[in-house]
Parts: structure tokens; C-alpha cells; sequence
């Protein structure tokens, strides 16, 4: 059997603040060696509805380090 379904995505979840369904924003949190992390947000009142791991860890691996920054010398006055 073939999978119908790879990944679901909300569009939209239950709000305790608003208290009903509304639209979700979708926040990438941390982008980690087994995963992201994301958020869902309210989109009406901005408070966290939920949360979701996927197991793609490629944007972890493909993120560049950070540039190494040399000091500053000394002025001389």
C-alpha cells in the first residue's frame, strides 16, 4: 500500500485564548541534527496552539557557519 500521505500541515487549530479554530502561523524554532522544530501560532491573538517536529534534517546540515570575526586592535590616541 502506497502512502497517501508523506506530511500534514495545520491550517488551522483550537485556540484556548480565543477559544475556537483559527488560523495558524507556522514559526521554524530551531533547526537541530534530527529535525526541525516548529511552532504554531494563533493568528488572531499571536499565543502558542502547538508544535511540530519533522525528521528532515538536510537545512542542518546545509546551514553555513558563522564567519569568524577578528578584534579590533587598539587605537592609538
Amino acid at each position: 500500500m502506497s502512502e497517501s500521505f508523506k506530511e500534514f500541515e495545520a491550517s488551522s487549530l483550537f485556540c484556548p485564548r480565543c477559544r475556537q479554530a483559527t488560523a495558524v502561523r507556522k514559526k521554524l524554532l530551531l533547526v537541530l541534527p534530527t529535525g526541525n522544530k516548529y511552532d504554531y501560532t494563533c493568528s488572531v491573538c499571536g499565543s502558542a496552539v502547538g508544535g511540530k517536529t519533522d525528521n528532515d534534517a538536510t537545512d542542518f546540515y546545509t546551514t553555513p557557519a558563522p564567519p569568524v570575526r577578528r578584534a579590533k586592535p587598539p587605537r592609538l590616541g
